[in-house]
């Protein structure tokens, strides 16, 4: 769940159309009698308005998840539209503050305020206007997005999603791929137009573009963050390119070397995903032999009894072993376990914070799987860290950076080993590591499948913000991004009439996706150094921080931050490192290499 003072998209951009037009005292002296005590007064004032504002916004969604009627949606948008005009007039009245010098803290927290635009509008108000309806537009097309065909019959993107992940049906998997992207083509108009807005208005605040912009948020000059990230992507590529290798071959040998030639680029609609972002889906085709594990978490829950609060339970005890005090009693009042059966309800996993303080909350309709365990040790991840910060002003009650909220609860889940299952007696014996092999593949074929992914999406349109790609390109610079960092293609022929871009729904509807990049690469590192405090023996890919009460201290630490100081310094408090560093990727998923690269000794890599 958002932290308090977080808006949605069409929430961020409005603001930005209201907050910029105190932006032109930015070009201004300030006003003499303005001090920082002027500023601090401010701020105390705003995080007032922010506390009851967020309760009553997060009680309205709360209601509208459970209980999705007309009603309830309109009480939510309405509770939204005020919050959102609140927080517009505070970044307008931040603004004021632009051209003092201020203490670090009181520094801090205003940015905060006004850092919260992801598109910001022009000053200009039919700008405004016409930017809020691109937006809006953009969103719907892709929201009622779906794929009819000649005989007359529609197939939603959840229904062509679930084919993808389970047809071995080379046409029938081309017919899904090229269908949802006829979706994309009439946005691109749209889209371009967006663009031209949204670096007017970034332009105004001091931005060279907004992909400028949106790269400043991360505690470092914008273009050194990019470089940043093509480091760290280059630690990790040979892993990705070996586990490329191997996925091709194994795909040549489904297909045929006629439609996944053994030098070229992978095409794209093979991979079980309709993006090529992760490619689980298809593992039963890459399996090693014998990997096996020789059990089943599913199976091993249904045996030990537990039912979804016993998961929820189970998954509690994990963080009490490690020092975290319990959940509140208010959690298990109050969160929503298993699907209703009299009511629509929204069943994505989600981990709420409805007051800021200890209402803490999840969201979600719990299968009784062996994935669901791993999701919600996920979630209360989020939970234990929304805990940590919720002592800080309601600025600083977010993580470090967008990357680390989803780290967190992938760092734990990392650690739903079998020695775990064993220790909390699921499991009577931990397989032999010669069955770790399975596991391994089956999460590369996830995680490091999803890096160059996870990186690419905002690098092309960093440089569409930035007019290194041109409107006349945006399709084939995509590609060529697809490519370079993937080793995908399109599998059939595509044009500037497409816009490809668009068929995955954080492009039109503007979100941010660097986030889960770094995610992927600091769970790693999170994990590495908590399994060295814990004074793990084991292969990291084994190590599970369960009961250890050291690593329990130092995660704490971390988290307890919040936002209020950069990320560099979080991240060294827990690892004692203030950089990223993708080694630990490589640590854990070293016996997966070796595997890979016997595999691959008389193939041809590369593409």
């Amino acid at each position: 769940m958002k932290p308090l003072f977080k808006l949605s998209v069409g929430a961020l951009i409005v603001a930005g159309t209201f907050a910029l037009g105190a932006c032109k005292t930015t070009q201004e002296p300030a006003p003499a009698t303005l001090t920082e005590t002027d500023a601090i007064a401010f701020l105390d004032k705003a995080e007032q308005q922010l506390v009851d504002l967020g309760k009553r916004s997060s009680r309205a969604a709360w209601i509208y998840a459970n209980f999705i009627t007309h009603d309830t949606s309109s009480l939510s948008a309405d509770v939204n539209q005020e919050f959102t005009e609140t927080l517009v007039e505070l970044a307008n009245q931040a603004a004021k503050f632009d051209k003092l010098t201020l203490s670090y803290d009181t520094r801090r927290k205003l940015d905060k305020l006004k850092q919260n635009l992801t598109l910001p509008a022009p000053q200009d108000a039919k700008k405004t206007e016409a930017l809020s309806k691109l937006t809006a537009e953009l969103d719907g097309m892709y929201g009622k997005g779906k794929y009819c065909k000649q005989d007359g019959t529609c197939l939603s993107l959840g229904e062509m999603s679930a084919k993808m992940a389970s047809s071995r049906n080379y046409e029938e998997l081309l017919d899904m791929w090229q269908g949802w992207r006829q979706i994309a083509k009439p946005m691109r108009p749209l889209y371009e137009k967006q663009v031209t807005l949204t670096n007017e208005g970034a332009t105004e605040l001091g931005y060279a573009d907004t992909g400028a912009m949106w790269r400043s948020k991360y505690d470092m000059p914008a273009d050194d963050f990019a470089k940043e990230l093509d480091r760290i992507w280059g630690q990790v590529k040979p892993l990705y390119d070996s586990l490329h290798c191997h996925v091709r071959a194994k795909l040549g040998e489904k297909y045929g070397e006629d439609k996944v030639p053994q030098d070229k680029p992978i095409p794209a609609h093979l991979l079980g995903n309709m993006w090529a972002q992760s490619w689980g889906n298809i593992y039963d085709l890459v399996a090693p032999e014998n990997a096996d594990p020789g059990y089943d978490v599913t199976e091993l829950l249904a045996k030990h009894n537990y039912d979804e609060i016993k998961m929820v339970k189970g998954a509690e005890k994990f963080f009490t072993s490690m020092g975290f005090a319990p959940l509140p009693e208010t959690f298990w009042e109050r969160s929503l376990f298993t699907k209703p059966a009299d009511r629509d309800v929204q069943c994505h996993a989600s981990a709420w914070n409805l007051d800021g303080k200890d209402d803490l909350r999840i969201k979600m309709c719990i299968q009784r799987t062996g994935e669901e365990f791993s999701v919600i040790h996920h979630e209360l991840g989020h939970n234990f860290y929304q805990r940590a910060y919720n002592q800080q002003p309601v600025y600083y009650q977010e993580s470090a950076n967008d990357g680390f909220h989803e780290a967190i609860g992938d760092t734990i889940a990392l650690s739903v080993t079998p020695g775990y299952l064993k220790q909390i007696g699921l499991l009577d014996t931990v397989p032999d590591e010669s069955k770790d092999i399975g596991l391994l593949m089956k999460m590369a074929m996830d995680k490091i499948a999803f890096i160059p992914f996870g990186l690419l999406v905002d690098q092309w349109r960093w440089k569409v913000f930035s007019g290194e790609i041109s409107p006349a390109e945006y399709n084939q610079a995509w590609w060529e991004l697809r490519e370079k960092y993937q080793g995908v293609a399109a599998p059939i022929a595509r044009s500037e009439s497409d816009f490809d871009p668009g068929a995955k729904y954080h492009v039109p509807g503007n979100v941010p996706y660097t986030r889960y990049f770094l995610a992927h690469i600091l769970q790693f590192q999170f994990h590495k150094s908590l399994c060295e405090i814990a004074g793990n023996k084991e292969a990291i890919h084994r190590c599970s921080v369960y009961n250890s009460k050291e690593a329990g201290e130092r995660l704490n630490a971390m988290l307890e931050m919040g936002s209020s100081r950069p990320w560099q310094e979080a991240l060294q408090e827990l690892t004692g490192k203030n950089e990223m560093d993708a080694t630990a990727v490589l640590d854990y998923f070293a016996p997966l290499k070796k595997y890979l690269d016997e595999q691959n000794k008389d193939r041809n890599c590369g593409w």
